[in-house]
């Protein structure tokens, strides 16, 4: 068994039931590269200040990038017993180069270490869910512009309310999609502080350089309460808040998209590799990814809630509670990095069925609002033409008709107001030009927003490239 790096004060080895439940190295060896990068970086800041000599500084250095190279070729050992990807690296370093390796730890503590790791890790995460995020809306912007003339029906409560573009209802999505990295945005700038230097909790004796180290590791602020620095879990908290709005997003494109499919709807059908089948039920195609968007998103919310849960009672400064930020947070990226991905390659996939659509806004009362506003428009109070256009659907449900299928006498009937241009008033394709009011569903205002999505998206991409420029990568 490897032998504690901490284990001075003690008369007693660890029990191994112990190391074992208190062991984060399973979880948190997703974290070398961000290890390994702050520790470069701390090694030559301690050698610039004159902590450490340059032939340690060199040989630390050397190491440690030798380190990385086993790691990422599959052969090195994690050994439960040091604990974490923080122990396990500095003690193969140290049986590596001796003491050089032992002085790497100077002016700093596995507080300020792992809270930098965990810095460096989110704030490279961010980017590459922000890459998704915009691929999604690629998607999107792609499917609306695909089917740009589809009528559906819009709803409101589940029920048919009134005709909108298929490409409008897409472009809502987009929307959300837009907040969502806006998010993210924010979370990158909680991320981007760097806490190396705060030591346990109260900061070093040694005259560290804490600029110099920010600089290598492209940190643009600093901490400047040592305390703080250590416990802080907030833009962990703002990822998992992020993450749980992007999935509540996602989980409801995916109600109505298993919604969609089924054949009581019947309005699109997914590709055949985006789906699976029933062992029993021959004729089964199950949106099974859907579901699953939808059911993960419950996982990632308690990930929040758990979080949450975890910090409201610590009191200051680190605690080993705050190691159970780990797990939930990697499922989550996990999670809501999958689910944008697929998400993209359904919407790529999916077919779009106009006919069945058309149809439904033709065979239902969806153009009831534009008949009143019609009735408005030739100079009625609108409550009064509400309540007339109301009484014109009684009168076709007793009938067993649609609005449009009321002749000019029965509309005569109702209102004198009523003239043949009625029937091109409420005609689905009427309904959605009219509502031309900025934001609404036209066919010009649809257009407006494709184009500015376009522009979204440049900008969007902008930012991603600028932050993917600034991760650190260890170079051999």
């Amino acid at each position: 068994m490897a032998e504690q790096l901490w284990g001075g004060r003690f008369s007693k080895s660890t029990d191994e039931m112990i190391n074992d439940f208190q062991a984060s190295i399973d979880f948190d060896k997703r974290m070398y590269a961000e290890d390994i990068a702050g520790s470069i970086a701390h090694a030559t800041m301690l050698a610039k200040v004159g902590i450490i000599s340059e032939a340690d500084r060199d040989a630390i250095i050397a190491g440690l990038k030798d380190i990385y190279e086993k790691i990422e070729e599959g052969n090195f050992s994690f050994e439960v017993a040091l604990e974490d990807i923080h122990m396990n690296i500095e003690k193969r370093l140290t049986d590596a180069i001796g003491d050089a390796g032992g002085r790497l730890h100077t002016a700093r503590s596995r507080n300020d270490q792992v809270a930098l790791d965990t810095h460096m890790f989110i704030r490279r995460q961010v980017v590459e869910v922000q890459k998704l995020i915009l691929d999604m809306q690629k998607a999107l912007v792609e499917t609306a512009e695909k089917y740009s003339d589809v009528i559906m029906p819009g709803y409101t409560h589940l029920q048919r309310a009134q005709p909108v573009l298929f490409s409008h209802h897409m472009m809502a999505y987009f929307s959300m999609l837009k907040r969502d990295f806006d998010r993210f945005v924010g979370v990158y700038e909680r991320c981007d502080i760097m806490p190396l230097g705060a030591g346990a909790l109260a900061g070093t004796t040694f005259p560290i350089d804490r600029k110099y180290v920010a600089e290598q590791l492209n940190f643009e602020n600093i901490y400047s309460n040592s305390l703080d620095a250590v416990s802080d879990r907030d833009y962990i908290m703002e990822f998992l808040s992020a993450a749980s709005i992007l999935m509540v997003h996602l989980s409801r494109l995916s109600e109505e998209t298993i919604l969609w499919c089924s054949r009581e709807f019947f309005f699109i059908e997914l590709d055949d590799a985006h789906c699976t089948g029933s062992s029993m039920m021959p004729q089964k195609k199950n949106p099974d990814v859907s579901e699953l968007v939808r059911g993960k998103t419950g996982r990632v919310v308690g990930h929040l809630m758990a979080m949450l849960s975890t910090v409201k009672g610590l009191p200051l400064a680190y605690n080993k509670d705050l190691q159970e930020d780990k797990e939930g947070i990697f499922d989550t990226i996990d999670t809501i990095k999958f689910s944008l991905a697929v998400y993209a390659r359904i919407l790529r996939g999916m077919k779009v069925r106009p006919e069945v659509m058309r149809r439904a806004v033709a065979e239902d009362f969806s153009n009831a609002t534009d008949l009143a506003d019609y009735l408005v428009k030739k100079g009625m109070p609108f409550r009064q033409a509400h309540a007339v256009s109301g009484k014109a659907v009684h009168h076709c449900i007793e009938e067993n008709k649609w609005l449009a299928d009321m002749s000019m006498t029965e509309f005569k009937d109702l209102s004198d107001l009523f003239d043949e241009d009625i029937y091109d008033a409420i005609s689905p394709e009427t309904c959605v030009k009219n509502r031309n009011s900025y934001g609404g569903t036209s066919y010009g205002q649809v257009e407006m927003q494709l184009q500015q999505a376009h522009g979204i998206m440049d900008l969007e991409s902008a930012v991603v490239d600028d932050k993917t420029n600034k991760q650190v990568t260890v170079k051999p």
